[in-house]
């Protein structure tokens, strides 16, 4: 059993997760809050390319941290984000690889699910570093800021040999 904890205030894009007993505690976050992750995102990583699976959480009614009136919804203002971040990843050798709507949880539980997955892949950890600390996502990301309850951030690696690349390999070499 996974036990789903928001956390509303802004706290990291990568989220904690610890077994406890049987379940899994998540806790979604909007901003990297302990130290030990902030040290791994300044290592190497993975050789090969990286790719970040966000599980994204909206809030009802966007809000931003400078006080600002919006009629915004949470989503609306995370799009704002989003449009932005399209334009900006290209710069760092990266690409939106999917997003989409979570409609159905089919197997396990949560006491609330996500509102959207969105996959970016990029050449490497470095340049998700390098773009996130970049002046044009900065100030893209106050729509991230008002627009996120919370989230999880995690950093993938294609496995070697697995099928699907091996069948996409051939699929490209036989055209």
């Amino acid at each position: 059993m996974i036990r789903n904890i928001m956390i509303n205030e802004r706290v990291g894009p990568a989220a904690t997760a610890q077994w406890r007993g049987d379940h899994m505690q998540v806790v979604n976050e909007t901003s990297v809050s302990r130290p030990e992750q902030i040290a791994a995102m300044l290592e190497p990583g993975p050789d090969g390319p990286i790719y970040m699976v966000n599980l994204l959480k909206f809030k009802e009614r966007a809000e931003y941290e400078d006080g600002r009136k919006t009629d915004l919804t949470g989503r609306e203002a995370y799009n704002l984000y989003g449009a932005a971040v399209v334009n900006i990843i290209t710069d760092y050798g990266g690409e939106v690889f999917f997003a989409g709507d979570v409609t159905h949880l089919t197997l396990g539980q949560v006491e609330e699910l996500w509102d959207e997955v969105a996959i970016a892949k990029y050449p490497n950890r470095a340049a998700l570093v390098a773009m996130s600390s970049s002046e044009e996502w900065q100030a893209a990301a106050v729509h991230r800021t008002a627009g996120l309850a919370g989230q999880l951030n995690i950093e993938t690696v294609t496995r070697l040999g697995h099928r699907s690349e091996q069948h996409r390999s051939r699929r490209l070499t036989s055209t």
